[in-house]
């Protein structure tokens, strides 16, 4: 009987043993569950709360470009500001040496205008208009002008045409060839001075200086007035020569 109960009391005892210890077991297995579930939660809960802190400072953040491309682009900028100040330059140039050849083209068409002035319509300033000539085959083109005036007179009383060498009236009909002609009086050559084929006309024919342009200058007076030229004619040869 003893030995039963001894056996029976150990086998209580044994099992009690293995219910504590089955009991702690459980009691940790639940303390370290809950450890873990809370663990899990309070890192979700900072992890979501850290997200749109971590996403609003990345968008309010530059994003720093690197060295080698900023200095790049800067180069690049300065490449395109110097390609484009030589572009500027070369439109410059082009466009000052066209107006120095539109100024060159225009000087040398008023130096062209001048020589004919000088030569086939040198009026001083009257404004010569190229009329239909007499049929002369000495005579290259014809002018005359509105522009002509008398030339004044120190005579007075009826006139009376002098071909007579400096004479006052000599000296007035020269004036009014050159007048007609457009030379300096100083200048001009008188080759030759005529009767226009009435009393008070006259024909002169004159060149200036060693220009070998000779021209025929027809001149009549003008009663209280003076000469006054009328027509001009152009010469092919100095036929007075």
């Amino acid at each position: 009987m003893g030995s039963r109960f001894n056996q029976r009391d150990q086998k209580r005892k044994v099992n009690k043993i293995y219910n504590i210890a089955i009991t702690i077991v459980s009691i940790l297995i639940v303390i370290v569950a809950v450890t873990i579930f809370l663990s899990d939660d309070g890192t979700e809960s900072k992890k979501t709360t850290t997200e749109p802190n971590q996403i609003a400072e990345e968008k309010g953040k530059v994003v720093d470009k690197p060295a080698g491309k900023e200095e790049e682009t800067d180069s690049e900028k300065v490449e395109a500001e110097e390609d484009s100040k030589a572009t500027e330059e070369d439109e410059e140039d082009s466009k000052a040496t066209e107006e120095d050849e539109d100024s060159k083209v225009t000087e040398e068409d008023t130096e062209e205008k001048a020589e004919d002035g000088s030569d086939s319509e040198k009026a001083g300033d009257a404004e010569l208009v190229e009329v239909e000539g007499s049929g002369d085959g000495n005579v290259a083109a014809t002018y005359t002008s509105e522009g002509w005036k008398p030339v004044g007179t120190e005579q007075s009383g009826e006139h009376t045409t002098s071909f007579e060498k400096d004479s006052v009236d000599w000296n007035e009909m020269r004036k009014a060839i050159a007048n007609g002609a457009g030379f300096d009086e100083g200048s001009m050559k008188l080759w030759w001075l005529q009767n226009g084929g009435s009393p008070n006309t006259a024909i002169g024919t004159v060149s200036e200086g060693d220009n070998p342009k000779t021209f025929r200058v027809h001149i009549e007076w003008v009663d209280g007035s003076g000469w006054k030229p009328v027509k001009v004619e152009e010469l092919k040869t100095n036929d007075k020569r």
